[in-house]
């Protein structure tokens, strides 16, 4: 730890005696392990919780691909092994490949990507960073997590119940969605019960940052991973509220036969009682002004985390570390604006289209700002190329591809003929694997010293990066040529269509490379679960960085820090680097 930034003074003893409430009595393990208040364990705790999920949704993903490649072929392996209701003679079914893309997409966004950004470095980085021992509403964290693995359970409930899981879209558009059966219920559900928690979260984690800093860690001496956070936990306080209101309504429009969302001239048998009235484009406005911060709730945090990363391994402060703040609240303050892009085709007034669309294009003045700054911190830097700072850098890539097809996307004119096209599943996969997995993965390389005393293996690191970044690259990429050509995204068989048939060798290439894909995310279990029982003993700071997290011990319990800190300098005013 560079010493012109911090002062630790004081003594073993003292930091003992600040918390002897752990000493008077050893903890059970269910109370250290299963139902604790340390953030360290929280974070370990939502950390693989999400990625169990991700080889869930992974396997999911999978299924939709093979029935792309190849529509009504018996799945290899597994196909005879599936429920009937699933498969026929070993083929999917429209039914549930309708739930499968429903639930990928539900599985990755709400169970993977925002757990692992938020949930586990939130609580891994934040207090260890600003100089605290723990978060300043612990209880509230522990049940925070708590709330994520039945959620979880009750999402994937829905494919065991009649009628099989949500099978409307991540987005769960009316009038579709409330006249949907059981597990579209458990669907609402589950989706309350992580909202719910996000806001605990985002809560403990404000309170956190704005009452529990170290001496001298003033806001703009923060590191950027945990101004992200910040930021990221303001947009969930301010946006999951109105998705949870959108929930309510849609289950009361199930259970109550409310219309909210049910127009007039809907007739459904099964819903006779239905007085009429509702606006089914209500839903969409209230599930974007969440459902668009939540892109930036998703990627937020990973610039935050790819900044301290690049600065650590091109031995260089952040370039413009101030700019890079204001950088990120303007992201934010936009992201608010911008929801009615994805409703530039259900009949909005053609002005207000305008106004979405030039907000939307002014987004990419922060992001630039962003990308220009990560090119000036590895300008003329003393550049090591570990496992973490590649996925770093893939994380800068691939978000620059994303951000220019949302340019694309941004322009009305030009989104009325791509809209619900294979362009749109190439840019979010561009933004969210690309730019939050990257940065996720990046995240794991780095702090996993931290977080277990073990060392990853570089070697099996690495090899993890150039599968992963090879092959989603033959992923994805395709997919913005089969939008081009007016390929459809939640089709069950393309072929049906004489326009899309000369497609089938391109979708049969895309999935191959996406089994690739999927099976490239084993090394990283791999390397996780052999390095935490065979590897290195990690020392207190293996990087050589200089964020406050490092100078924490090697081997630490509950209370983080054993002396007491006072910062005197930013975290990245140093007053030499090793070159």
């Amino acid at each position: 730890m560079d010493t012109a930034t911090v002062s630790l003074h004081g003594s073993a003893q003292s930091h003992d005696d600040a918390h002897s409430h752990d000493d008077h009595h050893e903890l059970s393990f269910i109370q250290k392990y299963i139902f604790s208040t340390d953030h360290k364990v929280i974070a370990k705790q939502f950390l693989f919780v999400s990625l169990f999920f991700l080889m869930v949704g992974g396997f999911m993903a999978m299924l939709i691909r093979w029935q792309l490649a190849y529509p009504g072929q018996a799945i290899p392996l597994i196909g005879q092994y599936l429920p009937d209701t699933w498969v026929a003679a070993g083929a999917i079914q429209p039914n549930f490949y309708a739930q499968l893309l429903s639930m990928h997409g539900s599985i990755m966004i709400f169970l993977v990507i925002i757990p692992l950004a938020v949930g586990a470095f939130g609580n891994q980085c934040i207090p260890l960073m600003i100089g605290t021992d723990d978060m300043a509403l612990p209880k509230l964290n522990m049940y925070s997590f708590w709330l994520v693995p039945p959620a979880g359970m009750i999402f994937c409930s829905g494919f065991f119940v009649e009628g099989g899981a949500a099978a409307a879209g991540w987005t769960s558009y009316p009038t579709l969605a409330p006249l949907a059966d059981t597990g579209q219920t458990l669907w609402l559900i589950g989706l309350f019960l992580i909202g719910f928690s996000s806001i605990m979260g985002a809560v403990n984690y404000i309170t956190t940052i704005l009452n529990k800093r170290a001496k001298g860690m003033h806001m703009f001496r923060m590191p950027l991973t945990v101004w992200a956070l910040f930021i990221t936990a303001i947009l969930i306080v301010l946006g999951t509220p109105v998705l949870a209101s959108a929930i309510s309504m849609q289950f009361m429009d199930q259970f109550m036969h409310t219309s909210f969302f049910m127009p007039d001239n809907l007739v459904h048998a099964k819903r006779a009682l239905y007085s009429g009235g509702g606006q089914a484009i209500l839903w969409q406005h209230l599930f974007w002004f969440y459902s668009h911060p939540a892109v930036y709730i998703m990627i937020l945090p990973t610039m935050g985390i790819v900044s301290d990363v690049m600065s650590t391994f091109s031995r260089k402060p952040i370039f413009g570390y101030k700019a890079m703040i204001f950088a990120i609240m303007g992201i934010a303050f936009l992201g608010f604006i911008v929801w009615g892009h994805h409703m530039f085709q259900s009949g909005m007034n053609p002005l207000l289209g305008t106004t979405f669309m030039l907000s939307t294009i002014v987004i990419a003045v922060p992001s630039a700002i962003k990308i220009f700054n990560w090119l000036g911190t590895l300008w003329r830097g003393n550049i090591k190329f570990a496992a973490a700072h590649l996925n770093a850098l893939a994380f800068v890539a691939t978000f620059v591809i994303g951000g220019l097809s949302g340019v694309f996307m941004a322009s009305a004119p030009v989104d009325i003929y791509i809209h619900d096209t294979y362009f749109i599943v190439a840019h979010i996969h561009y933004v969210l694997f690309g730019g939050s997995l990257f940065g996720i993965f990046a995240g794991i390389y780095y702090w996993f010293p931290k977080m277990f005393g073990k060392m990853l293996n570089e070697s099996w690191g690495r090899k993890h990066f150039y599968w992963t970044f090879i092959f989603f690259n033959l992923t994805f990429y395709p997919m913005h040529i089969l939008g081009v050509g007016g390929h459809m995204r939640r089709v069950y068989d393309p072929y049906v269509y004489d326009f899309l048939k000369h497609f089938q060798p391109m979708n049969q290439f895309i999935s191959i490379a996406a089994f690739i894909l999927g099976a490239s995310q084993l090394i990283l279990l791999f390397n996780i679960f052999w390095s935490l029982k065979y590897g290195k003993k990690a020392p207190r700071n293996p990087w050589r960085a200089n964020t406050l997290d490092w100078a924490a011990p090697a081997q630490f319990g509950h209370g983080n820090f054993d002396m007491d800190i006072t910062v005197y300098r930013g975290p990245y005013e140093f007053s030499h680097f090793d070159r």
